[in-house]
């Protein structure tokens, strides 16, 4: 029975295209066909907009895939949160021309609001909360264009914000975070062997994510400093050790870990001073604690 999984075209499909790669599963996709090819004959994919991803998931017309937070949000969608993938981060906000204020435009006196959104449920859930009178202005890209000419405020998502600011935009209030997620379906999962497959899909994308944050450190020490040395190791759990083949020089030690990318330009120098010698760093694809 294969698995049938959406994988979102757009902005965010190449941060999801490159995990898949990542956790093993290279993407195959011919010219002017929304069926990727993913080596795997219990996987079945299809390529859609990541705004429908969850309404699909909700349908059980598919059984898992990748989509922001924010799309979920949007349609209410009804479906299970698998795992956060912590890219493509991004803020829904409001914001309106910097020559206005918040209070001046949510004055009552003052005419309807226009407000322009791709977001139509965020927005109008943020504007009732904040009892303005409105107009909602479906947008389909582009929105920052709208204000001021057609628009007293926008709801969008913004990265950086710089695209805001160079239209003359400010944000007020920000309605959600939003990152993107590997979501399934309820109705999936209720059935024992996708719930299997979506495991262990999860699975695979956590340990390539966990693989791109850590690195492999080798090295040698001689039996002298070797205490010294290990009491100082950080290690995901205990360093692995084993005796070096001795060609009669002193007795020493072959140790690996584990550690984060980030620690090992501190480390290394510091390991060296310890007495560690032909120290090797070497990239992880997967780590599987």
């Amino acid at each position: 029975m294969a698995l049938r999984i959406l994988i979102p075209k757009g902005r965010i499909h190449d941060n999801v295209a490159e995990l898949i790669r990542d956790a093993g599963f290279p993407i195959r996709l011919s010219d002017r066909t929304y069926r990727p090819d993913l080596g795997a004959d219990w996987l079945d994919a299809k390529i859609m907009k990541p705004q429908n991803v969850g309404q699909l998931l909700e349908l059980g017309s598919h059984d898992a895939g990748f989509t922001g937070i924010d799309w979920i949000k949007e349609n209410n969608s009804d479906v299970e949160l698998v795992l956060d993938l912590g890219f493509d981060h991004v803020s829904i906000v409001a914001a309106i021309p910097a020559s206005t204020t918040k209070e001046r435009l949510f004055n009552k006196k003052n005419k309807k609001i226009v407000v322009a959104t791709e977001y139509v449920t965020l927005a109008e859930n943020y504007l009732k909360q904040n009892g303005c009178d409105y107009k909602i202005l479906r947008t389909y890209g582009a929105t920052e264009v709208f204000p001021p000419d057609d628009a007293d405020m926008i709801i969008d998502n913004t990265a950086s914000g710089r695209t805001l600011h160079d239209n003359g935009l400010v944000v007020i209030d920000t309605l959600l975070q939003s990152s993107t997620w590997f979501a399934a379906s309820k109705e999936a999962l209720r059935n024992a062997e996708k719930r299997e497959q979506i495991e262990r899909l999860a699975m695979l994308f956590k340990a390539a994510l966990d693989g791109r944050e850590r690195v492999m450190l080798e090295m040698n020490v001689s039996e002298s400093r070797y205490k010294e040395l290990v009491g100082g190791l950080p290690a995901m759990r205990s360093p692995t050790v084993a005796p070096l083949y001795n060609g009669g020089g002193e007795n020493g030690y072959a140790i690996k870990i584990a550690v984060k990318k980030s620690e090992a330009p501190d480390l290394i120098p510091r390991l060296k001073k310890a007495g560690a010698t032909d120290i090797v760093e070497y990239a992880l694809r997967k780590v599987v604690p």
